[in-house]
């Protein structure tokens, strides 16, 4: 895919949960949460280390940057949906 695309891709799509490989085979998973005219930049997701066994939270880590001419694979993730102890 060309550079266009992926600008596009991602600028549409900021807010979004996504997985995103490198030409280097480097996997990145993560929330669009800007986009510019050379990189994409994600906020790291994962599990929680504190109270609440599984729950999700976006990590107060730095944002990861992703140039968009290295892009060599993009994916949109699925959302997963804590409730808490209560199910509906």
């Amino acid at each position: 895919m060309s550079y266009e695309y992926y600008y596009d891709l991602c600028s549409r799509n900021i807010g979004a949960d996504v997985e995103i490989r490198d030409h280097h085979g480097k996997l990145y998973v993560g929330q669009i949460e800007r986009v510019d005219r050379e990189c994409v930049y994600l906020r790291p997701i994962g599990p929680s280390h504190g109270p609440g066994h599984g729950m999700y939270f976006f990590a107060a880590a730095a944002l990861t940057a992703i140039a968009i001419a290295s892009i060599a694979a993009f994916r949109f993730r699925r959302r997963r949906f804590h409730h808490g102890p209560f199910f509906y």
